[in-house]
């Protein structure tokens, strides 16, 4: 394979390649934006990150205990759950992150909605 990209950006002989996007921010207080999952071993639990939520945005944020393998609790904000339902995000939000996450993980996740409305009228 002759090419002028250097070693690192070629595709390898298998056609396998990675893409990494990388989203950089100012730091935050609190420092998370629209979900906070929390694994059952993380270094911060449930209780800890609500008070800190409630300090900093009072009534912004919802925790919901979850039975699941992986994640003790999550912490999501409220328009949120007015845009779509609990019983319709949790489980998107759940599926993808068990992909990254582990027990010890706390995995801050930004969430953007975009509603298509197309209406007819008689003309």
């Amino acid at each position: 394979m002759s090419s002028n990209l250097p070693n690192w950006l070629a595709v390898s002989e298998f056609g396998r390649k990675a893409q990494i996007n990388i989203r950089l921010s100012d730091f935050e207080i609190p420092p998370m934006q629209d979900i906070l999952l929390i694994g059952k071993k993380a270094p911060i639990g449930p209780e800890a990150v609500r008070r800190m939520v409630e300090a900093m945005s009072p009534e912004q944020y919802d925790i919901i205990f979850l039975d699941h393998k992986i994640f003790e609790a999550i912490v999501i904000k409220k328009s949120l759950l007015k845009q779509i339902s609990k019983e319709k995000l949790l489980p998107i939000i759940l599926e993808e992150g068990e992909l990254i996450a582990t027990e010890e993980t706390v995995i801050k996740a930004q969430v953007n909605i975009t509603f298509e409305i197309n209406r007819g009228i008689v003309l």
